[in-house]
């Protein structure tokens, strides 16, 4: 039996790291994970599992704080 997970939405940062760290584990160091350009960021939390989020709504600030919640969510799991 599969769980429920609730929709992912831009706000959810942590949700969204934890997702990003699942798929890339430690391919990406701190400082790697802020040399990503955004728009592969981008790319990579729109094919994000249970993301309901689209293109037009993201913004600098979104993947700003998604980027710095996934290196602290890296650093959690050092």
């Amino acid at each position: 039996m599969q769980m429920y997970e609730p929709p992912i939405k831009w706000t959810d940062y942590e949700d969204i790291a934890i997702k990003l760290y699942e798929r890339f584990g430690d391919d990406f160091s701190e400082t790697k994970i802020y040399r990503i350009r955004f728009t592969e960021l981008l790319e990579w939390i729109l094919e994000t599992p249970n993301f309901e989020g689209s293109r037009e709504e993201s913004n600098e600030g979104h993947l700003e704080m998604i980027q710095a919640q996934w290196v602290y969510e890296w650093r959690d799991n050092q």
